[in-house]
């Protein structure tokens, strides 16, 4: 009988197709019994897409709330009710003729900590219903705003009405929003043209293939070799080889204390901590409690 294969797929996603429909043709490819994302992308938009496979979708939670890297086109010049290229117009501006200086003294003041309105063209939800599917009904909801950081904003190329950029942001940071406030900041409105995820939790454009590529590699090769096991994925998390009787335990769910971690007692890390075994397979991950000093389950996996 062969193993279940469990890790992380990196996808290149193309413009066109929605992340579900992505998620959908791996799980097919891969004959996978579970598969889930970390993170929407819009059909319109291309880039990194983490791909969870089977035993791997517990640990989805991980990256979740991952910094983002974005390459993006803003057209100024030009409102959207979407926000980006896929909506319709709403107003247009003949005066988009600013200067290299006050475009990037404008772009300078989104650096940082902003409050954000989430577009009413989105997946968050209204009383269980995508805020999208209110708005199509043009019942649009505006949900309140919310804090996201800009952690680096810097322009690539101006070529007006263009603005080429690159964003490295925390998650939930709209980049549509984003480029329709800076327009509204420049007096000229804009829209989001064209996207680009191009990092996404510490996975990079680097560890991505495509659609098209890997379901043309599955005709000739093993797909196993592209995963990236459970072990590897929670780079910055601590991490434990657990012998067999601290594996055993753990196993049948016994209390673990940081006693249970010798020769590390007293040294080990208060947080989260990844357990794996001799093979390098990851049996668990446990929480610290700092209430009764013990560690907590977190997810633990069948070996």
């Amino acid at each position: 009988m062969q193993c279940e294969i469990s890790g992380i797929l990196i996808v290149d996603k193309s413009a066109g197709i929605s992340s579900a429909k992505v998620v959908a043709r791996v799980k097919k490819l891969l004959k996978a019994r579970k598969a889930g994302h970390t993170g929407t992308l819009d059909p319109f938009a291309t880039g990194v897409l983490v791909c969870c496979i089977n035993r791997a979708t517990k640990l989805s939670r991980f990256f979740l709330h991952g910094e983002k890297k974005y390459e993006a086109i803003l057209h100024l010049g030009i409102e959207t009710d979407t926000q980006d290229s896929t909506g319709k117009v709403t107003n247009t501006y003949n005066n988009i003729e600013f200067s290299e200086k006050t475009i990037r003294s404008v772009f300078k003041q989104f650096e940082g900590t902003i409050s954000q309105l989430p577009p009413v063209y989105s997946a968050l939800k209204y009383k269980g219903i995508p805020l999208y599917k209110h708005a199509r009904k043009n019942k649009p909801v505006q949900k309140p705003a919310r804090r996201v950081s800009i952690l680096s904003l810097e322009i690539l190329e101006i070529n007006l009405p263009a603005i080429r950029f690159e964003v490295s942001c925390s998650a939930g940071t709209y980049i549509r929003t984003l480029c329709a406030d800076i327009g509204e900041a420049l007096g000229c409105g804009g829209h989001l043209k064209e996207l680009r995820r191009t990092e996404s939790s510490g996975f990079t454009i680097k560890d991505a293939a495509t659609l098209e590529a890997l379901e043309k590699s599955a005709l000739s090769e093993d797909l196993s070799d592209r995963i990236i096991s459970m072990s590897n994925v929670l780079k910055d998390m601590p991490e434990h080889v657990a012998d067999k009787t601290l594996a055993q335990k753990i196993m049948h769910g016994n209390i673990m204390t940081k006693n249970d971690f010798l020769p590390e007692k007293g040294n080990l890390e208060e947080g989260f901590i990844k357990i794996v075994d001799a093979d390098n397979s990851l049996i668990a991950i446990l929480k610290y409690n700092n209430d009764n000093n013990t560690y907590e389950y977190f997810c633990v996996f069948d070996r």
